[in-house]
């Protein structure tokens, strides 16, 4: 939230294939708060367990706001194996989560809306520059490179291969 910006013009570390998730809630009804309510809390313990246990590969995250009505998160992943294995786990938040929602689905759909989204954007497909900024987004998620070590254009940094380095 505090943290200081990175002098100059920098690019995300990242290598491979990229596996964005963004997941979010639409509050329908303000007044229905027992029904939205327990949804909106469950994104942060869900993260939270997921920041205890790297191994299950979640890279980082950022959670934004769109209105007063709609919160969402970019979740960066490993690999989609990673994140449909969390979301299936008996043992983790999600699943016991998804679980309550479903059985107040009747009431609480009225409520509160849910979505996702996931891309799967492989290497060549996605760039970045972050200039003057504290690390944040998939820099975030993956660490920080000059932008020169993969190049000053985005056609440069969209050509770069993981193999090349």
């Amino acid at each position: 939230m505090f943290a200081k910006p990175i002098p100059g013009r920098m690019t995300a570390a990242a290598e491979g294939d990229a596996v964005v998730l963004l997941i979010g809630m639409r509050i329908n009804h303000f007044w229905g708060v027992r029904h939205w309510l327990p949804v909106f809390a469950a994104m942060p313990r869900m993260l939270r367990e997921l920041s205890r246990d790297r191994s299950r590969g979640l890279l980082g995250c950022t959670l934004l706001s769109g209105s007063p009505r709609t919160y969402y998160v970019v979740q960066y992943w490993e690999s989609k194996e990673k994140l449909y294995a969390y979301a299936s786990a008996p043992d983790m938040l999600h699943r016991k989560a998804w679980a309550m929602i479903n059985r107040k689905e009747k009431k609480s759909r009225q409520h509160v809306g849910l979505w996702h989204e996931t891309y799967v954007v492989p290497e060549g497909g996605y760039e970045s520059i972050y200039a003057d900024m504290p690390a944040y987004g998939l820099a975030a998620a993956t660490g920080v490179l000059p932008i020169e070590r993969r190049g000053r254009r985005a056609a440069d940094r969209l050509a770069h291969r993981s193999s090349a380095e």
